[in-house]
């Protein structure tokens, strides 16, 4: 699965291509998730082109001047893969601050900063893609064979009158939480940057200083939030 997701990016080893492909030949689950992975590649790819909408320019600038904070000092550039979403999350962020979409995205993000409560549920299926723990038939991805990120422990807690699950992800010293919100979905934040992949929209935004992916999943609220830049973020969101 590690394999596949090089494949995806264009950085698996040059030995190893021609195995991989081969089995990605003979099988229609993994061709499936090849090109999963090869549109979520793309999209963070795409943001490289787009710039900070004209909108969100001044409304940010609307908020610093009620805050009494620099105004913009010239037009805003076009960003690199990475600086963009990140830029536009750090705007976002300032925007979102009392918007109607925020608070109950924000407080699922709260409860993914508490400890786990239970132990790591196990690994389920044959290509070890899930875990052995959902929210209203929503999985939850199992990333340790094709990223690394190895489970670390649930926690199960309320929004609001919903119930909520969070499994928290461990790598290299970094920690990762995916919330599920039970229930229909909650309100998308407004003003964060929306990304298309799959036909899934997602929203990258910051919560509290953290950098964070939402979307819905099954109908359910998915939350993502951690020690992870936007790309990664997004590639993991889409994972399987």
């Amino acid at each position: 699965m590690a394999d596949l997701s090089a494949l995806a990016d264009g950085t698996l080893a040059a030995d190893r291509r021609a195995e991989v492909e081969a089995r990605v030949a003979a099988s229609p689950e993994l061709q499936e998730l090849l090109d999963r992975q090869r549109q979520a590649v793309l999209a963070t790819q795409a943001i490289s082109t787009e710039e900070v909408p004209a909108s969100l320019r001044v409304a940010v600038e609307s908020r610093r001047r009620e805050r009494g904070g620099p105004r913009w000092a010239r037009p805003v550039p076009r960003l690199v893969v990475a600086g963009a979403a990140v830029a536009a999350a750090v705007i976002a962020a300032i925007v979102l601050s009392g918007g109607p979409g925020a608070p109950t995205v924000a407080d699922a993000a709260d409860l993914a900063t508490q400890a786990p409560t239970e132990p790591a549920p196990a690994s389920q299926g044959k290509l070890g893609t899930k875990l052995a723990i959902s929210v209203g038939g929503v999985a939850f991805p199992d990333y340790a064979r094709a990223y690394g990120w190895r489970p670390l422990g649930v926690r199960r807690g309320r929004i609001g009158d919903r119930g909520a699950t969070v499994v928290f992800y461990g790598k290299d010293g970094r920690r990762l939480a995916y919330v599920i919100v039970s229930g229909s979905g909650l309100a998308r934040p407004s003003g964060a940057q929306r990304i298309v992949v799959n036909g899934v929209e997602y929203r990258v935004l910051r919560l509290d200083g953290r950098l964070a992916v939402t979307w819905r999943r099954g109908g359910r609220t998915c939350v993502l939030i951690g020690g992870a830049g936007p790309s990664e973020l997004l590639q993991l969101a889409d994972w399987p």
